[in-house]
């Protein structure tokens, strides 16, 4: 999210601890319906604004692992301190890499924090491409666990692609980490705040849009279709909105949709949106869907 998103979002929650359409839109060349699929919402649990206001992930490996989470309570002060503050939508690889991604207010690089099955803790950092924004909204990483997906905030026509820090081998935590390709979209999108792959080839993502241009509707839920698995080479992504994600609050205001999570496991998606106004401590949801 932006500066000035983080602001507000700052300024909530430091009060905090002072304290203590359904149907499916489909752009440019519109694939047949049955390659977009329908979510149906099933439930909800309150989404903690200090530790839960920003991302989460299933994590597969160890066994029964809990699902994880980001918020700005979730930062280490070893971490901030260095000007690493916000954290973004995470993922892990099917083989127990879990990652973060962050970044800071100025300068030009963003960086990547892994966790290893084994428990320790590397960063990788990033230089800046030419043209390519300092924002770090989030990181999916693909099936085959070897390529990272990243985006950035804005109305894009792309997505980045990354060597997957600690999985793929050519990474190094003393080497800068490499953009190595792109995903080139068919239609543009707004401030996605999360992406998680669903398969192969597909991928589902959470979009902040505030003003409804793009799919005659505000905060959807993405799917994008990939011409190929992501690598070293630039591959095409076809964008399909399914519908707007749930805006339900105490309050009226400005909602702010996160990120994303698909669990492949049991079939369950899962949507961070964060209430307006001071309803931000007390009705702010991590949303449940399945197929269909």
């Amino acid at each position: 999210m932006p500066a000035s998103a983080r602001q507000r979002c700052h300024t909530v929650l430091a009060g905090l601890v002072t304290l203590a359409t359904a149907a499916v839109v489909s752009l440019a060349a519109p694939a047949p319906a049955s390659a977009a699929d329908t979510w149906t919402e099933t439930g909800s649990d309150r989404a903690d604004p200090l530790t839960e206001s920003q991302g989460l992930a299933s994590v597969e490996v160890p066994a029964n692992s809990p699902n994880r989470y980001t918020g700005i309570g979730t930062i280490p002060l070893s971490v901030s301190v260095r000007g690493w503050n916000h954290v973004g939508d995470p993922d892990a690889s099917y083989n127990g890499y879990y990652i973060e991604p962050y970044q800071q207010d100025s300068g030009n690089s963003k960086m990547y924090r892994v966790q290893a099955p084994d428990g320790t803790w590397s960063e990788y950092v990033h230089t800046l491409s030419s043209g390519e924004a300092l924002n770090n909204s989030w990181d999916a990483i693909s099936p085959d666990g070897q390529w990272m997906l990243s985006g950035e905030w804005g109305t894009m026509n792309r997505l980045l692609v990354f060597p997957t820090p600690g999985v793929n081998a050519s990474t190094s935590p003393s080497a800068d980490l490499p953009l190595a390709s792109r995903v080139n979209l068919d239609h543009p999108v707004r401030d996605v705040q999360g992406c998680d792959f669903s398969g192969p080839t597909t991928l589902l993502c959470s979009s902040d849009d505030p003003d409804g241009s793009l799919f005659g509707m505000t905060k959807p839920l993405l799917q994008i279709d990939l011409s190929a698995t992501p690598g070293s080479s630039d591959v095409t992504g076809h964008v399909t909105a399914l519908r707007q994600l749930p805006l339900r609050s105490s309050c009226s205001g400005s909602f702010e949709v996160e990120g994303i999570d698909y669990d492949r496991r049991t079939g369950i998606l899962r949507v961070i949106v964060m209430s307006p106004g001071f309803c931000i401590l007390t009705d702010s949801k991590t949303y449940k869907f399945t197929r269909g």
